[in-house]
């Protein structure tokens, strides 16, 4: 029991980072419930201070979307920018690839993800975002490179 209660703990230590909504169109009209809209997220990789991401991805509005049952498309798009210093000292002890951001795309087993991979060669961070799901994902993704100064 205790172990199970510790292993839980760990878990939430390790969740990525969670993504603050800056606004959102709608795209398409629905005659009940909210509209089918497209979000624009930001998070900050919660690793690497002095990176932001966004995200941009589709929700499904309707009763579904109002009750949280809707399955998001699962298109996505991102752009990560440096908006502070890096500290390059950290850079190489990366763990790569790893998961920076994810997030449910459906009431169960479909998530909209971004995996960081660092490009010790070309010193550049490179964030990839893609929806997967447990028994068929999908190809669709974006990728976005934050280039880090020489050492």
């Amino acid at each position: 029991m205790i172990r199970a209660i510790l292993t839980s703990f760990a878990l939430l230590l390790a969740l990525p980072a969670m993504a603050e909504e800056i606004g959102s169109v709608s795209y398409r009209f629905k005659w009940i419930g909210p509209n089918d809209k497209i979000a624009i997220e930001a998070f900050d990789d919660p690793d690497v201070a002095g990176v932001t991401c966004y995200i941009a991805r589709a929700r499904t509005g309707g009763l579904k979307g109002a009750f949280g049952v809707a399955e998001d498309p699962a298109q996505a798009s991102i752009s990560c920018q440096q908006t502070g210093s890096i500290d390059q000292t950290k850079l190489d002890k990366l763990k790569s690839p790893h998961e920076v951001f994810s997030e449910r795309a459906s009431l169960i087993f479909k998530t909209t993800q971004v995996v960081r991979f660092w490009d010790a060669k070309r010193r550049a961070l490179v964030y990839l975002t893609y929806t997967d799901r447990v028994i068929e994902g999908s190809p669709q993704n974006s990728i976005s490179v934050v280039p880090v100064g020489a050492k």
